[in-house]
């Protein structure tokens, strides 16, 4: 079930960042963008735009509390800890590496 929420919420952020570049722009302070002669200048288009990312902003904050529930219910600090199991950081430790014995001063090379 984490995992299948985990993907919704990925592609409706996906989906969310792209309308959002989409939008025509404002104007801002600075004067740059928002001309009326943009690709998408009609209102209807704009407001549905407008319409669709705020649907999808209420199903990313809809995934992002079933996440948070779902990770609480399972003790786990993170989503990520369930979904994926073949981690380094689940796995068993490995031995540590050996340490080399000293070398006697005789088998060092003489700095020339």
């Amino acid at each position: 079930m984490t995992t299948i929420l985990l993907v919704i919420h990925l592609m409706v952020a996906i989906a969310m960042i792209v309308l959002v570049l989409l939008q025509r722009s404002e104007g801002g302070a600075l004067g740059i963008g928002g001309g009326n002669d943009g690709m998408m200048s009609a209102r209807g288009l704009g407001s549905a735009m407008t319409r669709t990312t705020a649907i999808l902003a209420g199903v990313f904050f809809l995934t992002s509390i079933g996440l948070t529930v779902l990770g609480t219910i399972e003790n786990r600090s993170s989503v990520l800890d369930g979904v994926i199991e073949g981690s380094p950081s689940n796995s068993t430790p490995q031995a540590p590496a050996p340490i080399l014995p000293n070398l006697p001063s005789s088998d060092l090379p003489s700095p020339e």
